[in-house]
């Protein structure tokens, strides 16, 4: 099974993809629209993905509140996941994206990609981490 991690955000979404095998998952792209509510070229884009890279399942990362609270960020994650399940026809999981971005940009740090360019792929990493720790959580990411 091929896995695709989403990591919603205002006018951007990182897209991260698991291998065949399970041993990994990738960067993908960054999906950018020019206004929060306007997601038709957005899930357009996802379901061009899905099918150049024979998705079976899609994992949206949900950004809960420290305290483990759904807030309004979380409503419109949950919202962008159901659009996409009825669009894709696939299986659509939430998962807890909390502090995900700031991993992301450490690991971008950490790999010495410039200050000036981490903007370009932190989505992309954090859709990373969002999928590889939901595919840990369900015991399907080897290694």
């Amino acid at each position: 099974m091929r896995y695709m991690g989403l990591d919603y955000g205002n006018t951007t979404v990182g897209v991260a993809a698991s291998d065949a095998l399970g041993l990994m998952v990738m960067p993908v792209e960054t999906i950018r629209r020019e206004k929060p509510a306007k997601l038709r070229r957005t899930c357009a884009r996802i379901e061009e993905l899905v099918k150049e890279l024979g998705i079976d399942a899609i994992v949206v990362g949900n950004p809960l509140n420290m305290d483990g609270s759904a807030g309004e960020r979380s409503r419109l994650a949950s919202e962008f996941a159901q659009t996409v399940g009825r669009r894709t026809g696939l299986p659509v999981h939430m998962s807890d994206e909390r502090l995900t971005t700031v991993e992301a940009d450490g690991i971008l740090s950490e790999t010495n990609v410039p200050k000036s360019e981490r903007k370009r792929y932190i989505d992309q990493m954090a859709a990373v981490l969002i999928l590889e720790g939901w595919m840990r959580e369900k015991g399907l990411l080897s290694s």
